[in-house]
């Protein structure tokens, strides 16, 4: 089913527990993946589960595709069972007696299975798992496992697909296995995907929209970009600070096995890509790897040098300021030393060049 495209996710949950209560009003987008980022005890799997029905919040309204899954006002709540969502948990929870194959067809029971052969194999082909279709899952990796509890959820044809930190029992190497196809099935699945992780990697590599969530309330809810920037949140300030730009390949220089990419406003110069001209990128910038001069360098070494605005600036810790700019139509964070910023005279509207020392290719 083609949902309308400017349908939203509406969210609101009042839930009061002895020792922690948590109070909501999200409205989302309907698309991509939105993930629900926090510390532990923020309140982001309470939440899930108040969107899969599966704890019951005593105020509550629940809004997708159009239609109302829970309304305390009116005392509609709809079980778990008839909700069309599909539930990634931190742990694959593969029936063990069952083959990869046999898992997979006991969620296809619950629908129509007939009309699915197609998607069926698209999801599986999506997610690599085709070669493990007759593995049992004491032979699988955890990644391997991962992958097959994802498909497993897919299968269903859910409106909404909920993942609840989904790696955090992989070590780095699973899951840098399994990320990359959590970006093909974003970019290639229209279902919205509410994904909890208190991962920084995982919000850049991943996220569209971010919540931001501590202490059961919502800090702050946007897109990926302006609100990773934003100077008033913690992840401003943190030394994992990053910022994520969408990007298109234009041109490869393979004389100098590079690869030059533009932005909303702008172009940069990357290591070799081996991809076709006109593919998206997703590239990440530590704010630990810019810097701002006043003038254009003479001589440096490092490519990525561009005119920039600075549109905010607040001091952090250990004598360090933060720096919030745009490039282009872009935001960019810095941090640099607090020295730095009274010898250079940063003020905000101030007109700068910055420095781009290095960056990361996120698919």
């Amino acid at each position: 089913m083609n949902h309308a495209l400017n349908k939203f996710i509406t969210a609101r949950f009042k839930l009061d527990y002895d020792e922690f209560q948590l109070s909501v009003n999200l409205r989302l987008p309907n698309s991509g993946v939105t993930v629900l980022f926090g510390h532990s005890g923020s309140g982001k799997t309470t939440l899930l589960r108040c969107i899969a029905g599966l704890q019951q919040a005593q105020q509550s309204y629940l809004e997708i595709n159009g239609s109302v899954w829970q309304d305390s006002d009116v005392g509609v709540f709809l079980p778990t069972h008839k909700r069309p969502l599909g539930y990634v948990f931190q742990e694959a929870n593969l029936f063990s007696h069952l083959t990869v194959r046999e898992n997979l067809n006991y969620g296809l029971k619950r629908i129509n299975a007939s009309d699915d052969t197609m998607k069926f194999y698209r999801i599986v082909d999506l997610l690599g798992i085709e070669h493990l279709m007759e593995r049992m899952p004491e032979r699988l990796s955890g990644g391997e496992k991962q992958r097959v509890a994802i498909a497993r959820a897919l299968v269903l044809s859910p409106e909404i697909l909920l993942m609840d930190e989904p790696l955090a029992s992989l070590d780095a190497k699973r899951k840098q296995e399994i990320l990359p196809f959590l970006t093909r099935l974003n970019q290639e699945l229209n279902i919205p995907v509410l994904y909890v992780t208190h991962s920084h990697q995982e919000v850049a590599q991943l996220a569209d929209y971010l919540v931001v969530l501590e202490a059961g309330k919502v800090q702050a809810s946007g897109f990926l970009s302006e609100t990773l920037s934003r100077l008033d949140l913690s992840l401003s300030q943190d030394r994992e600070a990053t910022t994520v730009w969408n990007v298109i390949i234009v041109e490869h220089e393979t004389d100098f096995h590079l690869t030059r990419v533009v932005f909303d406003g702008g172009s940069l110069s990357l290591p070799a890509i081996e991809a076709k001209i006109g593919t998206p990128l997703r590239v990440q910038i530590y704010a630990r790897d810019v810097s701002i001069v006043l003038e254009v360098p003479r001589a440096t070494s490092i490519l990525n040098v561009l005119p920039a605005t600075i549109m905010d600036i607040a001091d952090g810790e250990s004598g360090q300021s933060i720096v919030r700019l745009e490039v282009g139509n872009q935001p960019l964070l810095a941090h640099i030393t607090r020295k730095s910023a009274v010898v250079l005279n940063l003020k905000i509207g101030k007109a700068v060049f910055v420095q781009i020392k290095g960056m990361s290719i996120l698919n």
